[in-house]
């Protein structure tokens, strides 16, 4: 079998009304002489990996799509020149190594995970994120047992009035996004603030880039700290898990360099007694049901993010679409990833931009306003 053609499909996922006016998917399809073709997704900065997909393609023509280990150092070493981190290259190397798998999987009549591993769970555990306790009942009586909250305004007071309406019985986790101007001692403050309220995990506490200060909050906060979603490769995460840095390590499935990438992550992350619970919180659905493929194999695996009641074409754009029962996601059994994509759907939502307002002034406001005082009122 021979690789004979790579396509992308670039599309806007914006929410209309929300904070992703901007937001995109890209879906990739790799094509074989043999007439099975497999699709994978990346993310990081779709557009801008739309190009260098189209530039790693000559690369891949005439490969054998089964020697996915291979072609990922290929494409890697190629890029040498160019930078081999960040969200460029590890997307295009995680839309293209996602199709490979599929493409094996359909090949031999076996789902991914069998090809990862095999499984060890029937589903995969969710959580949604919540800013309201009005919000977080909801999805509490649905059936999901976790929920994440934070942002800039008021993250205790998001948790505190949260944990008094959920009760005990209900994980929450908190993500301060990592903004460049929150100092260490700022995080700490807030995290020691947090303790009371048990969290699952305390996330980006401050700017992933600077791992010393992420490791000077986790030593003065027992909290479970959780980082990654901004780095890529192996590589990226690598000092954080040997350091032991953080309790909850987070790739995210669309950049983070392919599935193999982050089977690497998680068996480093598992000897250090590190958890894993990947970043999902922009993708589309096709690297979803890849991360649930991966999911199901880790001894590690702690919980996925998930965008319940997400903008409409979600649910347009692939097929099936997941079954999601008591807040998890059923693995499916269909071989390779088990899903496709519906090309006529997303021709229907032409991307439009690339990059959202990060509505600096509230950022700004918060700052010169509050300050320290901002994320410790009750």
């Amino acid at each position: 079998m021979k690789i004979t053609a790579i396509k992308t499909y670039l599309m806007s996922a914006g929410v209309a009304g929300g904070g992703w006016q901007k937001r995109n998917w890209l879906f990739v399809k790799i094509f074989t002489d043999e007439g099975i073709y497999g699709v994978g997704e990346a993310s990081g900065w779709p557009r801008v990996v739309q190009t260098a997909i189209h530039d790693l393609t000559p690369l891949l023509i005439g490969e054998n799509p089964f020697a996915i280990e291979k072609l990922w150092q290929k494409l890697f070493i190629a890029m040498m020149g160019h930078g081999m981190t960040g969200v460029v290259g590890g997307g295009a190397l995680t839309g293209i190594e996602m199709a490979l798998w599929d493409i094996k999987g359909k090949a031999l009549g076996v789902p991914v995970y069998e090809l990862l591993g095999g499984k060890m769970r029937d589903s995969i555990r969710l959580y949604i994120h919540a800013h309201t306790p009005e919000r977080a009942l909801e999805l509490v009586a649905r059936g999901f047992t976790g929920v994440k909250t934070g942002g800039v305004h008021d993250p205790l007071q998001r948790v505190k009035r949260i944990r008094e309406a959920v009760g005990a019985q209900v994980d929450i986790m908190a993500d301060v996004h990592g903004p460049p101007w929150l100092t260490v001692p700022d995080a700490i403050r807030l995290g020691k603030a947090l303790e009371e309220y048990d969290l699952l995990f305390y996330e980006d506490p401050v700017a992933p880039e600077n791992i010393e200060n992420i490791a000077k909050v986790a030593r003065a906060v027992n909290l479970p700290i959780a980082a990654g979603e901004r780095h890529a490769t192996i590589y990226g995460v690598r000092e954080l898990i040997e350091r032991e840095i953080v309790d909850v390590i987070q790739p995210d499935t669309g950049r983070a360099g392919g599935l193999l990438q982050m089977k690497k992550m998680a068996a480093l992350a598992e000897a250090h007694g590190i958890s894993f619970a990947p970043h999902d919180g922009s993708l589309g659905p096709v690297a979803e049901m890849a991360a649930v493929h991966l999911l199901c194999t880790l001894p590690n695996f702690l919980i996925l993010e998930h965008l319940e009641d997400d903008a409409p074409q979600r649910y347009e754009v692939m097929q099936p679409q997941p079954t999601i029962v008591n807040g998890a996601i059923v693995v499916p059994g269909a071989p390779g990833l088990g899903v496709d994509i519906v090309e006529e759907a997303i021709a229907h939502y032409p991307s439009t931009g690339n990059i959202s307002d990060p509505q600096m002034d509230e950022y700004v406001y918060v700052q010169a306003k509050y300050g320290r005082a901002a994320w410790l009122r009750k």
